[in-house]
């Protein structure tokens, strides 16, 4: 808690902890002084007696008289240096607890103003100050990472927009000019670079969409080589027309997945469509479904170019492009594999991508959990 934050809520929490430590403190002191008032002196007389003293005989008057003015003495000492070690060791603590808050208000702060770098020392105040650290730091990692990937992801998207917009422009201008006439040519440039434009605002809404999970999901049993079979079925024209062969293999019998068909449907045709896009003429993509103790494997693997080591932790993000594996002039909007992330683990699966390397070819593996039988 900062010096203003303390104006503005009264008193701060140090000045608390004090407050509390001198109740506990003054209600000790009380209990101890009434305790010792009333037991003290009875069982010192009783004492007397029982050494066979008369309880009217004056030195034992005076000695128990003795013993409550040195009783009262040595309490109240006991009491003063109780309050003296009792006020130190709180003060103490009280402004380790203070200060470790502060260094989290403050924390929390800068990370409000945009300061996503900042980050809270450990205090060494326990478990629970180890846990507050540990939590903060971790939601300042998050925000900070999120904020690079807004970054990243307003840089590619302006890179997309600025190639088919300058085409456009381009065109219209020369129109305008004379120097270029509005002949069929003409048009289906300008079409093919607005249909460019029109698919990725499509795929960054449905990325989006996904991601967020506002999207509705028609779950049903479907058996896995049935999806399996349709997407091969879907593709098979187009990679033939490519050179490449695409087969497809199912393990029988196999337990029924729970998903929805069309967006299943979609994220195959997104890993196929990735497949055939980095596939060579006279390669060969398979597309498998295999059964994992009591979950279901959809698999598509292709021979083409492979992903580099370094850039598998990233397939999956947003426009990112390795270098070889996947290029901007492949003709993908770059949104495709995370629309099919986000899809899957909407339909609670897990994807992954594994790659020996370039050249060495890719396999996308989508972990699906069987239909429970009825």
């Amino acid at each position: 808690m900062t010096a203003t934050a303390r104006t503005r809520s009264g008193v701060g929490l140090a000045a608390r902890l004090l407050v509390a430590l001198a109740v506990v403190l003054v209600t000790a002191a009380v209990t101890a002084w009434v305790v010792g008032a009333a037991v003290g002196p009875r069982l010192f007389h009783e004492h007397m007696v029982k050494a066979g003293l008369d309880d009217h005989d004056a030195a034992v008057v005076h000695a128990e008289e003795a013993f409550r003015a040195a009783s009262t003495t040595a309490a109240a000492l006991a009491l003063v240096a109780a309050a003296i070690a009792a006020t130190a060791a709180s003060l103490v603590v009280a402004r380790r607890i203070a200060g470790s808050l502060d260094a989290v208000a403050a924390a929390a702060a800068d990370l409000g103003a945009g300061d996503y770098g900042v980050r809270v020392p450990t205090s060494g105040l326990g478990a629970e100050f180890e846990q507050l650290t540990t939590s903060f730091n971790a939601l300042a990692d998050r925000l900070e990472e999120s904020q690079h990937l807004r970054e990243r992801l307003l840089a590619d998207v302006a890179h997309e927009i600025r190639t088919p917009v300058a085409t456009i422009r381009g065109y219209v201008e020369a129109i305008t000019d004379g120097v270029q006439e509005l002949d069929a040519t003409t048009a289906d440039v300008l079409l093919g670079q607005a249909e460019r434009l029109s698919r990725l605002a499509r795929d960054l809404a449905a990325v989006t969409h996904a991601e967020a999970g506002d999207i509705t999901l028609d779950l049903e049993p479907i058996q896995p080589e049935e999806l399996v079979d349709a997407a091969v079925h879907a593709w098979a024209e187009r990679a033939a027309t490519a050179g490449v062969d695409v087969r497809s293999h199912a393990e029988r019998p196999l337990p029924a997945v729970r998903v929805d068909h069309n967006r299943m449907a979609q994220v195959l045709d997104n890993l196929l469509a990735n497949a055939l896009r980095h596939t060579p003429s006279g390669g060969r993509i398979t597309l498998r479904a295999s059964r994992r103790d009591d979950q279901v494997c959809l698999e598509v693997s292709d021979t083409g170019t492979g992903i580099a080591a370094e850039h598998l932790p990233h397939v999956f993000e947003r426009f990112y492009r390795a270098e070889t594996a996947r290029d901007r002039d492949s003709g993908g909007s770059g949104i495709g594999l995370a629309i099919s992330k986000a899809l899957v683990e909407a339909q609670g699966g897990t994807i992954h991508v594994a790659s020996p390397g370039e050249d060495g070819g890719a396999t996308f593996t989508i972990t699906l959990p069987a239909a429970a039988e009825a």
